[in-house]
């Protein structure tokens, strides 16, 4: 058996009883890995770090209290020698992005193979970056064009942030879907939304809607989540966007 500095110390971070269960089996029934601590919440997470002192955090991005973006955050900045390895069912370019900004250093979505996460783990563990199947390349795709940077070429006032939001509120989506893919406070993205409108010299939500669609954005949405007349909770810009 080796000894316990020999092994990989990891927390789970996962709020799903029986997925926490088969994710905890499958690691300790590997060589050279120790799960240390569990946490079903981010409020649990902290103390969990604390009393494991783990090399790696298994990381879901929904939990019951808020958002495992906002805790890679957290810990990229209190504990840089950690690794964030995000497991996640969210399998979608803006929540990839969201999580490397945070500081994750690898990225796989819920269905990875037992020996998948196990060298996932070792990976990040050892400092390296690792992401599932198919993550790599939409990575890629992502770094060097995609619907973020058609929006800043075509409307190069906007920040990046803004011109996130413009991709999705020309796909479609209401504010509180908004809310979700970029795991902000809804208040904030009216903000975002807003400006977006100030900056594009627009007064509807379907202006701007139109704006961004001439420009190529907007493929990928479905206009099943709120549309182009921003009704629901959207309003247009005097309500905060």
């Amino acid at each position: 058996m080796q000894s316990d500095e020999a092994q990989v110390r990891v927390v789970i971070v996962e709020d799903h009883p029986l997925f926490l269960e088969g994710l905890r089996s499958a690691l300790e029934s590997a060589d050279g890995i120790r799960v240390v601590g569990e946490a079903r919440t981010l409020a649990e997470l902290p103390g969990a770090v604390a009393a494991g002192g783990p090399q790696v955090v298994v990381m879901d991005l929904s939990l019951p209290d808020g958002s495992g973006v906002d805790a890679t955050r957290r810990l990229a900045e209190e504990h840089p020698e950690l690794a964030v390895l995000v497991l996640t069912m969210a399998d979608d370019d803006t929540a990839l992005l969201a999580a490397l900004h945070a500081g994750a250093r690898g990225y796989l979505v819920k269905g990875a193979g037992r020996e998948e996460v196990l060298h996932a783990v070792r990976t990040v563990a050892a400092g390296g970056a690792v992401f599932g199947p198919g993550v790599a390349a939409r990575l890629t795709a992502l770094v060097t064009g995609g619907p973020r940077h058609e929006a800043e070429r075509a409307f190069p006032a906007l920040t990046a942030r803004e011109a996130e939001v413009l991709d999705l509120v020309a796909r479609g989506y209401d504010n509180r879907r908004i809310s979700r893919e970029l795991f902000l406070a809804e208040k904030t993205v009216r903000n975002h939304v807003t400006r977006v409108f100030e900056k594009l010299g627009v007064a509807s939500r379907a202006e701007a809607v139109a704006r961004a669609r001439d420009a190529g954005l907007g493929s990928a949405g479905d206009g099943r989540d709120g549309g182009a007349g921003g009704g629901g909770t959207d309003g247009g810009p005097g309500r905060g966007g």
